[in-house]
């Protein structure tokens, strides 16, 4: 199930036009929405959308989407000019289709506690500096990219101690359900 969960999104986008553009609306115009990304990258292993929404660019993203003259979606992503960037103006940068070269350390699937320094990451690590690099300065861009960094650490160490805690309880005998009688009611009242 986990498989074929991943290979629905997780073919390459080359191959199958209809992971980006809607099958019976082929148009570039719907393809270079954010909320295109958003069928596959929400919810709780894939957490994209959700990061991006509440990010300031989402906010400048949904509070102007509406705008032509602050989003022009019939321009092609070479020339856009928009007051924010979208999923695809950072990650389809130019208008290629290689959505994975302008990503960063996947942090799902255990990757939070990847070494981020490592050299196997710098060229795409450099490439997403210079994605930034349209907008901010590199030392801002590199700042915040370290600082995601740690965060995603400091997640993942938490993430692992969790499941620990879990681990022990359940090892300790402890790992039943709560009763209902103690059991939090829909808004988090006993």
């Amino acid at each position: 199930g986990d498989t074929a969960g991943c290979t629905f999104c997780h073919t390459s986008p080359e191959e199958r036009c209809s992971t980006c553009h809607q099958r019976y609306q082929f148009n570039p115009v719907v393809a270079r929405k954010s909320e295109q990304c958003k069928a596959c990258h929400w919810g709780k292993d894939h957490r994209d959308w959700e990061a991006y929404d509440i990010s300031i660019h989402g906010i400048v993203y949904q509070v102007n989407k509406w705008d032509p003259t602050q989003f022009d979606m019939s321009k092609k992503l070479a020339d856009a000019d928009y007051v924010g960037p979208t999923c695809q103006y950072c990650h389809l940068r130019g208008g290629h289709h290689n959505v994975q070269r302008l990503s960063t350390v996947y942090t799902s699937m255990g990757m939070s506690n990847a070494d981020r320094g490592a050299p196997l990451w710098k060229e795409k690590r450099d490439t997403w500096v210079s994605v930034c690099d349209d907008c901010h300065s590199p030392r801002f861009a590199r700042e915040n990219l370290q600082a995601m960094d740690e965060a995603c650490k400091d997640a993942g160490l938490k993430y692992t101690e969790t499941f620990k805690v879990v681990e022990n309880l359940m090892l300790d005998g402890m790992g039943e359900p709560m009763p209902k009688d103690l059991a939090p009611d829909w808004s988090g009242q006993h």
